[in-house]
C-alpha cells in the first residue's frame, strides 16, 4: 500500500539546537496513528515537519501527489471583542459554499453551532469547530495537534470518538500529537513514542509494555488502554526496536 506521507532519516534543528534525528515515520490511508511523549520531545515538531511548517536539516518528506491535507492547531487565541460567529470562521480565508459548511459541522458533531460567536463556546465545542474547518478540505490525511488541550477526561474520550467516526466517514487517515495517555492510548490503530527520535512503536498493547514507553511514562500508564477501545477491521505491523528505536 502507497504511503499518504513518508520521512526517512528525518533530522530538524531549531538553530543549533537538535529536536529530532533519524526519523523514520510513514502513515498508510485510513489508520489512527497518534504521537506522544514527555514536554519538549519533538512531537509537534514532528508533525510540522511532515507538513512542511518548519524547515528539515536533513532526510526527505514524500507526500502522495495532491494530497489533501487538514489541520486543527494545539490552540488557537480569538480577540474576545471580536463579533465572530463559527458560520462565518469557516469562511476564512475563503468563502465555503453553504452546503459544504454544513457537511462539515456535521461531520465534526457541531451542526448547533453555525450562529454561535466563537468566543461563546465552551472548549469542546470550539474543538468541533476547528475539526469543522479542517474536514472542509476533504482530506486524506487529518492532523491534530494536542486536539483536546483543556479537556475534561469525559470530553477527551467523546472527541476522539468523534474522530474515529470522521475517519469512517471520509475514509481519511488521522495523525494527532496528543499527551492524553489515559484516553488515546486505546482510541489509535498505531503509537508512536517520540523523545528525540522514535523510541518505539506499534499497536498500543505493544507500545504500553515497551520498556521505553514504561521509562518515559511510569508502569502504571499501561491501564490508560481500558477506558476506551476502539474496533477496527484492518492490520497494521508492530515494530518496537529496543535497542534503535527506529521502525522497522
Amino acid at each position: 500500500m502507497i504511503p499518504l506521507i513518508q520521512a526517512r532519516e528525518l533530522l530538524v534543528k531549531r538553530g543549533s539546537t537538535q529536536i529530532l534525528r533519524d526519523v523514520d515515520f510513514q502513515i498508510a490511508p485510513r489508520e489512527i496513528v497518534t504521537v506522544v511523549g514527555p514536554n519538549g520531545s519533538g512531537k509537534s515538531t514532528l508533525l510540522k515537519a511532515l507538513i512542511g511548517a518548519v524547515p528539515i536539516a536533513q532526510g526527505k518528506v514524500t507526500r502522495k501527489t495532491g494530497l489533501r491535507l487538514g489541520y486543527v492547531p494545539q490552540s488557537l487565541q480569538i480577540d474576545p471583542s471580536l463579533p465572530m460567529t463559527v458560520g462565518r470562521f469557516l469562511n476564512l480565508p475563503r468563502k465555503s459554499p453553504r452546503a459544504e459548511r454544513d457537511l462539515a459541522l456535521a461531520e465534526a458533531g457541531a451542526e448547533d453551532l453555525a450562529d454561535r460567536q466563537l468566543t461563546d463556546l465552551s472548549g469542546g465545542q470550539f474543538q468541533r469547530a476547528l475539526l469543522a474547518r479542517a474536514l472542509l478540505n476533504r482530506p486524506e490525511l487529518l492532523l491534530l495537534d494536542e486536539p483536546t488541550t483543556g479537556l475534561d477526561q469525559p470530553g477527551q474520550a467523546a472527541f476522539y470518538r468523534r474522530i474515529e467516526t470522521v475517519r469512517e466517514q471520509l475514509g481519511c487517515a488521522v495523525l494527532m500529537v496528543s499527551h492524553d495517555l489515559h484516553v488515546v492510548m486505546s482510541a489509535s490503530d498505531r503509537v508512536i513514542c517520540v523523545n528525540g527520535h522514535i523510541c518505539c512503536e506499534g499497536h498500543p498493547e505493544v507500545v504500553a509494555q515497551a520498556k521505553e514507553y514504561r521509562a518515559l511514562f511510569g508502569s502504571g500508564t499501561g491501564g490508560a488502554l481500558a477506558l476506551y477501545r476502539h474496533q477496527h477491521s484492518h492490520d497494521h505491523d508492530d515494530s518496537c526496536d529496543h535497542a534503535h528505536g527506529e521502525q522497522t
